[in-house]
This record gives structure tokens, sequence and C-alpha cells, in this order.
């Protein structure tokens, strides 16, 4: 066997040996694979084949759609065929709120290109005539979908992969992954030792076990899974063409056809997590015994959406392991803090998702990043505080809900209250409705009186309407108050502190008390962070960013490290409150003997607020006038009390993000992964305006930027008024420009200080004038808006700067 090799991929299931295919395509030809048992050992061999393009994260949706695609191409390069059976599918909607859901991935697909369509239910009953279309309002059809099989396709994989010159090793056990001092790998096995530059856990069922052997904990848990194969069905053997899937979101299943029979698959509610203290390692190609009784509810559902199969017989019963991912999205990429240490796990629907997981690894791998924003699926989207019991309940929480209504405003709430502030108890008692943001209970708003504690789940305005627009005029007329502890906070100390944040961030990093606002970018001129930098001294900078892409911006760090530079997260170790409004300066004046009043916009300063060391920035996402206060969280309720004691003498209300999210809007400052993500470059966004182009630096992205600078960006960031009705962009609705889709919302909501539905989106820069009169459409609707350029709070930034 090889001894050394530029990376070992360890799992010979479907999703390692896309990996291994997809290196190879991108020309690292000294790759290879280790397998302790077969090909498709694992979850991959009884997996029911079927792949779909449908997902509620638009670029996981066009992963799905690369990898559908690929499989046409495999047949091609192998001569092997992967059973390929394209025969549409339809998903059910048996009431508003899943049809609701189903017009809004439809209006998705529009500028991703997929040729999806939304059908009544006299068009389901003659598309999939064993369906029982009582009830039903519509479905979504999608002509990609279709099944295929599994060992043949992973075969075909490896097939491609050895033609590009990887190696794969079966019968190979791996024992150990031990990090050399150099970053290096040694990946110990029963039939010797490999040393390696990367490796690669593609393990599947056994990915818990394979990180654990280098120290690292990945949050994913296997669940039992269980499908149904019948006999011989007359109304299906006599078909014409083949049954399209059909899946039942209500029903929580999914269909096929298989031979002359069908194939019915359930995610139950009474679901069974497996192998809760680890995969036996001798585990492999058995199938777990039957468990109808778990499913007894769902047969008799499906006994009465699809009535073939209650006179149907059982052929088999497949009953197997699959593993999921706290959110169900699988992991991926490169695992922080483990140079050369790779994670390809969770893929728990391995052929709508494997190409496209195999693609996007290996672009990282080979070029250093993506062509596409891949936070939905990277292994940094969980920090370091995850742990086994928070990962099982949201596990099984997330296997209940696999096919259930994802509403843009829900909070799930399995394994939460997990992380709290201080201030959790006292914001519980005000009438706080939490939200979660990266494990952190986050206030979404305070409902008073006898409201309700909970907001609804809706793709329409919910019952949080009113308690944000009460908040937002409280900021807007008076003084309001939240917390910062859902900011990300990095120390950034050292004799080359300067000079190392010059190369990392693409703008200016300001002067001794001040700061500036910066983009962070990837090599090839992405976008990969928006930070504030503020300076404390020429060797101590502090900057802050999203809470959660802590993880991500660790990495990025490390991976960039200067020897005389030190960075440090101490997002938990330094917390705080805002207060924005016209009232916040006498506030601050009021609680403290140091001199606040002629702070600047964008000054730092230190003081002490009542008996509380604090560090005050004036700044305010909020576009009002406002301060970030900043102190240890041992000291926050003292901080809070002076705060609030003073506060209530000028009209001081808690805020949440809920009103958050409405008072950017009328200033239309974009916000983390919706206007600023790797999918976009600062030039479409505006984010440019805070590159400094002029500085001695050759920062990160540099010369992709100014290339980008010349060229002219191709599409640009724009607002929007909305002449909307019940309902408000969310994100990813399509803008149609002369009858045709030429453009896309990033977000969008309710102004509730200047009474408006506004949208921000990206359409081609060209077109980018005020007053250009488009349509957006939401919920199947295409509303009139029309293009805005002045702000709709405080356009010239008087009270915001002064």
């Amino acid at each position: 066997m090889k001894t050394t090799t530029r990376v070992v991929v360890i799992g010979g299931g479907v999703v390692g040996c896309s990996v291994l295919y997809h290196l190879t395509k991108l020309g690292w030809s000294d790759v290879m694979l280790l397998e302790r048992s077969e090909l498709t050992s694992g979850s991959t061999w009884h997996a029911a084949g079927g792949f779909h393009t449908l997902n509620g994260d638009t670029n996981m949706a066009a992963l799905q759609g690369y990898t559908i695609r690929l499989y046409k191409e495999l047949e091609e390069i192998t001569g092997m065929s992967c059973g390929l059976h394209h025969v549409g599918g339809v998903t059910l909607a048996d009431n508003s709120d899943r049809f609701d859901m189903l017009l809004a991935e439809r209006a998705k697909h529009r500028y991703m290109g997929l040729d999806t369509h939304i059908v009544t239910p006299e068009e389901i009953a003659k598309i999939a005539p064993v369906t029982n279309i009582d009830g039903i309002l519509g479905g979504l059809y999608d002509p990609l979908d279709g099944h295929l099989d599994p060992s043949g396709t992973t075969h075909a994989y490896a097939k491609a992969a050895r033609m590009g010159g990887a190696l794969i090793e079966t019968h190979c056990m791996v024992r150990e992954t031990k990090q050399r001092a150099d970053g290096t790998w040694d990946v110990v096995t029963d039939k010797g030792t490999i040393h390696t530059e990367h490796v690669v856990n593609a393990g599947g069922l056994w990915a818990r076990e394979v990180a654990a052997m280098a120290g690292i904990y990945l949050p994913l848990h296997p669940m039992e899974h269980q499908y149904i194969v019948t006999d011989d069905i007359p109304e299906i053997y006599n078909r014409d063409a083949e049954h399209p899937h059909v899946m039942d979101p209500a029903g929580e299943s999914y269909l096929r056809q298989e031979g002359r029979g069908l194939c019915i698959g359930f995610y139950e509610q009474p679901c069974k997590p497996w192998a809760v203290d680890g995969t036996p390692w001798d585990f492999g190609h058995e199938l777990l015994p039957d468990n109808l009784d778990k499913i007894e509810a769902s047969i008799e559902f499906a006994y009465r959406r699809f009535p073939v199969l209650e006179t149907a017989g059982v052929k088999s019963v497949i009953h197997g392991p699959f593993t999921f991912a706290p959110d169900g999205n699988p992991l991926v990429g490169p695992v922080p803090g483990m140079p050369g240490y790779w994670s390809a796990c969770g893929v728990m629907a391995g052929f709508s998702q494997g190409g496209g997981v195999g693609l996007m690894l290996a672009q990282w791998m080979t070029e250093g990043e993506c062509e596409r924003d891949v936070t939905a699926m990277d292994v940094a989207r969980f920090g370091d505080w995850i742990t086994p019991g928070y990962t099982r309940p949201k596990v099984i929480e997330n296997y209940q809900k696999r096919f259930s209504v994802s509403y843009p405003n829900e909070e799930l709430p399995a394994a939460r209250p997990l992380r709290q502030t201080p201030m959790y108890d006292l914001f519980d008692g005000m009438g706080a409705v939490w939200g979660a943001q990266y494990g952190l209970e986050v206030v979404n708003y305070f409902a008073i009186g006898d409201e309700p504690r909970y907001e609804t789940p809706s793709f329409r305005r919910s019952n949080a309407w009113e308690a944000t627009a009460r908040e937002v005029k409280a900021v807007r007329e008076a003084v309001g108050i939240n917390e910062v502890h859902n900011f990300g906070k990095y120390l950034v100390t050292g004799k080359g502190a300067r000079a190392w944040l010059d190369r990392i961030m693409a703008g200016r990093i300001p002067k001794l008390g001040r700061l500036s606002l910066t983009p962070m970018l990837s090599p090839k001129g992405r976008l990969w962070g928006d930070f504030t930098v503020s300076c404390l001294n020429e060797e101590t900078f502090q900057l802050t960013a999203s809470y959660g892409a802590q993880a991500f911006h660790m990495r990025w760090f490390a991976m960039n490290e200067a020897e005389d530079v030190r960075v440090e997260n101490i997002s938990d170790r330094l917390n705080g409150f805002q207060i924005a409004g016209p009232k916040a300066r006498a506030v601050l004046r009021a609680v403290t003997r140091d001199r606040v009043e002629d702070m600047k916009f964008m000054d730092i300063r230190h003081a002490t607020i009542g008996m509380v060391d604090c560090l005050v920035q004036r700044v305010s996402y909020t576009g009002d006038l406002g301060y970030e206060i900043f102190c240890d969280p041992m000291a926050q309720r003292a901080l809070w009390d002076v705060l609030w004691a003073e506060g209530q003498n000028h009209g001081m209300r808690p805020f949440g993000m809920r009103a958050m999210m409405s008072l950017r809007l009328d200033r239309f400052f974009g916000s983390w992964m919706n206007e600023f993500s790797p999918d976009y470059t600062p030039a479409e966004t505006g984010m440019d305006r805070f590159i400094s182009f002029t500085k001695n630096s050759d920062f990160i992205g540099r010369a992709a930027v100014e290339a980008e600078r010349h060229a002219g960006a191709k599409r640009k960031l724009v607002a929007f008024e909305v002449n909307a009705e019940d309902a408000d962009v969310n994100g990813y609705e399509p803008i149609w420009i002369d009858d045709a889709v030429r453009g896309f919302c990033t977000s969008g909501g309710y102004s509730h200080h200047a009474r408006k539905s506004i949208a921000l989106g990206l359409i081609p820069a060209e077109q980018a004038k005020a007053g250009l009169a488009v349509e957006i459409e939401i919920l199947g609707k295409r509303y009139p808006a029309k293009l805005i350029t002045e702000p709709l709070f405080d356009a010239d930034g008087a009270r915001m700067r002064g």
C-alpha cells in the first residue's frame, strides 16, 4: 500500500467517492481513499436513492441541481450506469402555509434557472394518479426529481476517480490520525501508516468516531429511518410511464415507483436516535429490525393519501440508520483549529447533495475558497460550545420537521435555552420573546400585557407586528436599549497588530480613539466579513462582527496568523448594551462623570458608567444617534441598573432584533448573510466605499477588487419601496424588470418608522437608477415596486452623525 499521498479520504460511501472524484477533476491526482469494508458500506447501500432540488437554502438547492446534472456526466465518463430515473416529482400542499412555502420556493427557482411549476390539484391527479387529492390546495412540480441506483452511482464516482489517478484501498481500517509538528498527518491503518498533507473525514455513520481520533467533536447523530417496498400494484405496472415521485409533507412521507410496485418512506414523529454512545465498528451491511409500530400512524395517513397502498402487499422493509447534523445540513470544510483536517460528513441526502458537497470541498482544498457561499453547510457554523447533549435533541427535532413547513420567522424550541447572558432572567421577566443565534438566547421582541409570549410562524406579517412597531417608535422618538451580546468580538494585540489588520482587512485601520468600518475579503475578492475595527491603542484593537460567524472568522485569522500578533475571541467575555434614539446622549451624559457629550460619530472612549468601567463607541446599527457600551459581563447587571434607571426619565424602552431589523431598513443598511456574504463582492453591495485603495498594503483580495473597480460591477445592490399587502420580502424573491426576472431580493421587511414595505436586492448595474419601476414577486404575486435612493430616516445623516 502507498505510504505517502497528498490527500487521504476516509470513508467509501457516496460522499467520500464524490470528494475523491472531484479532487481529481480539479487536478489533484495524488489522492487516495480508505474504506474499512467495501464501498457503499454504512448508509449508502440501503439508501432509497431519491434525488430532488427543493431546499430552503438557495445555494444548497443549486448544489443539489449540480449533483443531479452530474450523473449523466459520470455515466459518459465511466461507461457505467447510475440507474437514473428522471421521473419528476411533486410536493403536495394541504394548507395555506404549506402552499405559501411552495410559492416562495418557486419564486426562488426563477432566478436560479430551475424549471419548477406550481400545479393545481387537478394537474396533480394527472401527474401522480395514485394520489388522493382531497384537501390538496396545490403542489410544486420539479421535472428533475428522480431516483437512481445507490451502489452503481457510488461505483461510478469511484471509477471516475481512479481514471483521474486516485487510489482506493478497501478492507483498510483506520486506527489513528495523528498530526505532526509541521501540520501534516499520519493516518495509521491495519495495513500500515500513510503520511499525508490533508485528511478528509467522510466517515458517514462513523464520522464521530473518526473525528474523535483527532480529538475533534463533530455535531452528528444517526437516526433510524424506515421505508417500505410493496408487492406489484396493477395501477403502477399497467402505466405507460414510470410514476413520478410524490412528497407529502402532511403525511411526512415520500413515495416513488420501485419496479412494479411502490416505495414509501417516512419521517415519523415517534422517531428514534440510533447508536447514542457510538457506532459499532462491525456494523456495515446490516439492517435494523423492523419497527412498524413506530410508523403505524404514518402508514394510516399514507393509506388515505395513496389508497392503492392499503391493498398492496409488503415485499420488504428497509430499516437503517442515517446521520444528521443539528440543522439537517452537511458538515463540510476545514475544521477550525485543525490545519489540514477536512469534514465531509452529515450528508443525509447523499444522492441529492453528494456531488455538490464533493465539488465544493474539492474547490476549497485546491483553490482556497468555493465558487459560491457554503455557509449553510460549513462545519464552522457550530462553535466549540456544542455538545452531544445539545446535538441529539436538535437532530431529533430536525428529523421530525424534515417535511414540515419552514417559516422565515420560526424559532425552534429543542435544546433551549442553552447559552444565556446575565440579562436572561431579567428580560424574561419583562416579557422577552426569545430567538437563538449560535446557541445564544437573543430577544426578538418584548410582549407586554396579555400579548402572547410566542411569535406565530408565518410567511406573512406575524403577531410580532404591534410589538415591533412599539419598539421602533421608542427608538425613533425617545431612546431604546438592547444588548450587544450578539456581536462577535475579537481582541487583536501585539507590535504587528496594525500591519496585520492592514493586510487582513481591506479598509482603513483607524487612529487611536476612533473606529472604522471595513470589509474582510477572500483572495478572490468576495466578502469574508463585515467588521468594525476600534483602535484602543497602537498595539490593541477590538473587532466586532456577526456573532454567528465566530468560528469561521477565527479559522480565517488562524490561517493568516503572524508571529507578533495575538487574536483572541472575546465574544462572550465582553458584553453590554446599545442605546439609541434622540435622547441617547442625554441618558449617557447623566450616568457618567467622564466627558461623553463631545464624542463625534465613530469616536471611542473609556468611561466609568455608574460603577462600571466601559468602552463606549459612538455608532449604532439603528441608523440613529446611538452608542455601543461594552463591559465585563460580571458587571453587566450593574450597568443595566444605572442605564435603565436614568432611561426612565427619557422614555427608554427595551427593543429586540425584530425592531433592529426594521430600523436598519430606514437607512438601507445591509446585514451579514443577507446583503453581505461570500456570494457577493464589495462593488456589488456598496461595501467598496469602505475599502482603502490608497493604503500602502497588499491586503487580501486587493488584486481582485481593483480589477472589479476598473471593470465595474455587473450588478448593484439597491433599495425598493414595495406596494405589498400582508407579506413583505424575506429574501431571494425575484425582481421582474420589463416582464423578465433580472434580479433578486437579498432581504427586506417593513419599515415601521416610514410605514412602508422595503426590499433590498441586486439588479443589473446599468438599470440601477432612481425611480426604476419593477415588480417583486412575493408568495406567487407580483407587486409594483419603485427603486429609491434617499434613506427613509435622517437622509442627510445629521442625527446619526451630529
